[in-house]
């Protein structure tokens, strides 16, 4: 389960993490009111869960109330990567002095949870692992052992910091691994992680929680996230994201890609009857992770249509500002005329799901 950005800072609040103060807002008339009540330039955030909002122009100023319901008038109801935009959070304006970044993620390959710190925080960061890596501190945490404060200021002296930083920031580093660890996350992450004449502040927030704990945490029963339950989503650590329509289907296509020599980087299961909103938003849902070189749409139309499938890449990839390869293997209900409106908008396909799978990693690799 993926939560929107205030459900994730009202969790780091509640932890003793510091966050900017803040409202959710559904209209202008709320926008307004909040900024009223910070009574301050407020940053207004859209409230979606795919990656780059800032990018893709989701997060706007105000210096004054009217200003920031004009503000939300134009975000409400737009689209980010193909989520609508519903609320949005209106917060403080932070004065920034520094950005930095801290996450805690699930290193799969290491089977370990892994801190990784940056003083390189901001929109990016994502660049700064391809092009610089070794500015990214990386300190994998045995899950046997208690993860102690001096091994936090370690790590926060290996980021380069100034030393009268490091037990702030250290600190910082503790607090964000124990919510990892007490709610049974796969992510944890600030960015950026500001610093203000005041102190370190979590500007950003990104959480997930794994599905399969959930009913260990009662907390998150009324969050909005958790009732979406869309689609079976797990992020591997590979560069091929896999789709199916059902969840055997997606098994023995990440078999597939394996076979060949490639590795998974998501297993998304649309489900049968998939509409053709849905295969946008499950395309666009892997577009939003960084490590995914390759798209690997594998569908056997029974319930779901072909149509709907090749209506929703389209959608997709007409709109998509990150432009990924997709390799699609799509035959079954409604195949011909799938297959005809792939074909008209210059789209390959492939009627194989063993020649799909191994094109998908052929791509992959003359990408690397």
């Amino acid at each position: 389960m993926r939560c929107f950005e205030y459900s994730a800072k009202k969790i780091f609040k509640n932890e003793g993490i510091p966050v900017p103060e803040s409202y959710v807002a559904k209209n202008p008339e709320e926008a307004e009111e909040a900024a009223a009540k910070l009574g301050k330039p407020v940053a207004l955030k859209s409230q979606v869960l795919v990656g780059g909002r800032g990018k893709a122009g989701g997060i706007k100023f105000a210096d004054s109330p009217e200003e920031a319901g004009k503000v939300a008038k134009e975000l409400l109801g737009t689209e980010i990567k193909g989520e609508k935009v519903n609320k949005l959070l209106i917060e403080e304006k932070v004065n920034i002095q520094s950005e930095f970044y801290i996450s805690v993620i699930m290193d799969r390959s290491a089977k370990k949870p892994v801190i990784m710190a940056s003083t390189e925080g901001g929109m990016e960061i994502e660049e700064v692992a391809k092009k610089s890596p070794e500015k990214i501190v990386k300190y994998h945490i045995n899950p046997l052992d208690e993860f102690l404060p001096y091994q936090a200021r370690e790590i926060a002296r290996k980021m380069g910091i100034p030393n009268d930083l490091i037990s702030k920031m250290g600190t910082f580093i503790l607090k964000l691994f124990n919510v990892f660890d007490k709610y049974d996350a796969t992510i944890a992450e600030i960015n950026p992680l500001v610093l203000t004449p005041e102190g370190l502040i979590a500007a950003d927030a990104k959480f997930g929680v794994d599905d399969d704990a959930l009913w260990r945490h009662n907390e998150f029963s009324d969050l909005e996230e958790a009732k979406k339950g869309e689609f079976a989503y797990v992020t591997l650590d590979g560069d091929i994201a896999v789709i199916g329509n059902g969840a055997g289907l997606t098994l023995v296509g990440m078999d597939m890609i394996n076979l060949y020599g490639g590795k998974p980087a998501t297993f998304l299961d649309i489900g049968g009857g998939a509409s053709q909103e849905s295969i946008a938003r499950a395309i666009t849902l892997v577009l939003s992770e960084p490590n995914v070189k390759v798209i690997f749409l594998n569908v056997l139309g029974g319930i779901t249509r072909a149509d709907d499938v090749a209506n929703g890449v389209i959608t997709v990839l007409n709109s998509a500002d990150h432009k990924v390869p997709i390799v699609i293997r799509l035959t079954g209900t409604n195949e011909e005329e799938g297959q005809r409106i792939l074909r008209d908008a210059g789209i390959p396909f492939e009627i194989s799901m063993e020649e799909a799978a191994e094109k998908a990693v052929e791509i992959c690799r003359s990408l690397s």
